[in-house]
């Protein structure tokens, strides 16, 4: 059964807001298929609200009721009862008084309808822990000591924030291009030869629609994420929505610098199927707005900028910032925002994460994926460090431990740390 449970949550979140897109895909499912989805949402481990239990249970009542209303079929009725012959001797008079007629039988009484069984109580809630809004920003490594040695080339990262947060100085990455990472910090899949090598085509990296994310859960638990992406347009140039390439081309970055690869959500069926992608997979521009007030924040948000800001070297216009010091300027600019959110202020955590690395080829020679990461939050010690070993995996595990959920696939490993244990009691990992 837990194999089914993360698409059953799923599926009753997505019955509770069918909105746009989603609606016209999920409308024609049969009413079949709806009352499966009304049941699960009534005996999830999730919880749905009492309105919804209310009206779930009216439609669930509603079924029964027209089944057990049917007319049942009429009892046949008795026929004529026949009067004894009277004697056939001429002037013979009768013995006695006509025997009287048998009386006819009681009809059948129709068949109580059978009353619906009760639905099952509603699972409590989980109480909310002390981290209810999460931010990830992915950026690429120039190498740890460029990034938080005593010569950083990362001046806002080493200097400003560095002594804001908790640094995780025993962070590596599985691989050096951004896609494996992206996808085991959202999915737990591992790396595979497509992933590492940017995808011959879009479709060689897709994952299968039953491999659940971090997104997934988040909606199987009544929570929501967005993903927010610098210059993510349309083949006309125009802000759109969860862009990826064609099923059998290969990712070519926009004018502007977007890329698939740095975008995680796009390469999973169980989001582009029913349109999560489409509807919380957003251009960056809409960050500033729903940061703005706490219930327009998400419960988990990941931030990407275009290749040339996310610190890839070679990327950016001529004569612009590049490498290290484009992503530090980004980090400058995005960063504060989160930090003067009032979901930050509340209950956040914010993750600055290296989702790759593009080390300077004249640097000292090291481990290119030994990258560090900061993790900042009001309810951390600040200028603090740790030394456990940690991977984009352990960022996964971490998040799902913090919302209350169980870790997805190599997320789970026994050898998988989490830092959760800064927030609530006992470590996940060994």
């Amino acid at each position: 059964m837990k194999l089914l449970a993360g698409p059953l949550q799923k599926a009753t979140a997505a019955a509770a807001s069918l909105t746009g897109k989603r609606f016209s895909m999920l409308v024609a499912s049969s009413l079949v298929a709806t009352t499966g989805v009304v049941a699960v949402g009534l005996s999830g481990s999730s919880g749905i609200s009492p309105m919804e239990a209310a009206a779930a249970r009216a439609l669930l009542a509603e079924e029964s009721a027209v089944v057990a209303s049917a007319p049942a079929p009429a009892p046949a009725e008795p026929g004529p009862t026949s009067l004894p012959e009277a004697s056939s001797s001429a002037g013979a008079a009768s013995s006695g008084p006509l025997p009287s007629p048998a009386p006819a039988p009681e009809p059948a009484p129709a068949p109580e309808p059978e009353a619906p069984e009760p639905a099952p109580s509603e699972p409590e809630a989980p109480e909310p822990g002390p981290i209810q809004h999460v931010f990830v920003v992915s950026v690429a490594s120039p190498g740890y000591d460029a990034a938080f040695g005593a010569a950083s080339q990362m001046p806002y990262l080493a200097a400003e924030l560095r002594p804001q947060g908790t640094l995780l100085t025993n962070y590596s990455l599985l691989d050096t291009a951004p896609l494996p990472n992206g996808i085991a910090t959202i999915g737990g899949q591992p790396p595979t030869a497509a992933t590492k090598s940017g995808c011959p085509t879009y479709e060689a990296c897709l994952q299968e629609v039953e491999t659940l994310t971090l997104p997934d859960q988040l909606a199987g638990a009544r929570l929501n994420w967005h993903g927010y992406f610098e210059a993510m347009t349309d083949a006309e140039g125009k802000a759109d929505n969860c862009v990826h390439p064609e099923p059998e081309a290969a990712d070519v970055p926009t004018p502007d610098g977007y890329s698939s690869l740095l975008n995680p959500f796009v390469f999973f069926h169980s989001l582009l199927d029913l349109g999560d992608c489409d509807e919380n997979d957003v251009p960056i521009d809409e960050l500033a707005g729903d940061l703005r007030k706490t219930e327009s924040t998400a419960n988990f948000s990941y931030v990407s900028p275009n290749l040339c800001n996310a610190g890839f070297r070679e990327k950016c216009p001529e004569g612009a910032p590049s490498g290290p010091a484009a992503a530090d300027a980004f980090l400058a600019k995005v960063v504060p925002e989160i930090l003067a959110s009032p979901a930050y202020k509340k209950d956040g955590l914010l993750i600055v994460s290296f989702g790759a690395a593009d080390p300077d080829p004249a640097a000292p020679p090291g481990d290119p994926k030994q990258v560090g990461a900061l993790l900042l939050s009001p309810l951390l010690t600040p200028g603090a460090t740790d030394a456990a070993p940690y991977t984009p995996y352990s960022v996964l595990r971490s998040i799902d431990e913090l919302f209350d959920l169980e870790p997805l696939a190599s997320a789970g490993g026994t050898k998988v740390r989490s830092f959760a244990s800064a927030f609530t009691a006992g470590n996940g990992g060994d």
